[in-house]
């Protein structure tokens, strides 16, 4: 990580459990952050605060992922404050309506199908489009997706963030096949019920039965996860699942 540091990380959804744990971790190796934030401005403005205590620059910027041209507003605010992004973290990401594991198909609307697309893979694709370039034309980069064990095993949410979670690995398939000469390494974390985000307050204890380990997981685990795939030169077009063995292997 010595090498990334000095190195500009756009992190989306930057205040949630997630996104925040990966913001201090990337700080501590000395990355600069440009803290992505769609309501929550207080604990933007918190973090942004805690990592500069860190010795690095960060700002906070805000963007409502469900607008493509809010995306690229928010894109452009970053090159203009902070610089061009070295490394890009898509974690923002909504559930949508939660229909469980027994739900009906039909609970489900066209609305809420699509919304939930465009948020999760709609601006992580837009967002990583206009990241690339400049990654291209200094040839380094590294883009990581935050995907859900859901992608492979339908999840306890829905259809809906099932199939939205599992469109980021075609991406990242081919991003990683397209620019690996380019110094650009894509690569997706796949997490399974961790605690301590908003989309995973209050999980229900039947869910703690598909976790062998015996218990959910944890924002920082994530996090050094997504340290070592930036860290990581020779790792590329990889989906990596941490979910205290719920699947047997990778998918």
């Amino acid at each position: 990580m010595s090498a990334l540091r000095g190195k500009l990380a756009l992190i989306t959804g930057c205040t949630g459990g997630i996104g925040k744990a990966t913001a201090i971790t990337f700080a501590k190796q000395g990355l600069n952050i440009a803290v992505h934030y769609n309501s929550a401005s207080s604990a933007a403005e918190e973090l942004v605060h805690d990592l500069t205590s860190l010795g690095v620059k960060a700002a906070a910027f805000q963007a409502d992922m469900g607008s493509y041209d809010a995306v690229r507003r928010m894109h452009q605010e970053v090159v203009a404050k902070l610089g061009n992004p070295d490394v890009l973290f898509n974690n923002a990401g909504m559930a949508g309506k939660f229909i469980g594991k027994t739900g009906e198909i039909q609970d489900v609307d066209m609305e809420m199908f699509e919304k939930t697309w465009k948020v999760n893979c709609g601006s992580s694709y837009l967002l990583t489009q206009l990241c690339l370039p400049y990654m291209e034309s200094q040839k380094f980069g590294r883009i990581v997706f935050c995907s859900s064990v859901a992608a492979g095993t339908g999840g306890v949410i829905g259809p809906h963030y099932a199939s939205s979670k599992s469109a980021l690995h075609g991406l990242v398939h081919w991003i990683a096949q397209r620019y690996a000469r380019d110094g650009i390494t894509c690569n997706a974390v796949a997490p399974a019920l961790i605690i301590d985000t908003g989309m995973m307050a209050n999980p229900g204890p039947e869910n703690l039965k598909l976790i062998p380990v015996g218990r959910f997981g944890k924002p920082d685990e994530i996090a050094s996860v997504v340290e070592m795939l930036v860290g990581n030169s020779y790792m590329t077009n990889k989906i990596i699942v941490v979910d205290g063995g719920w699947t047997a292997s990778a998918f």
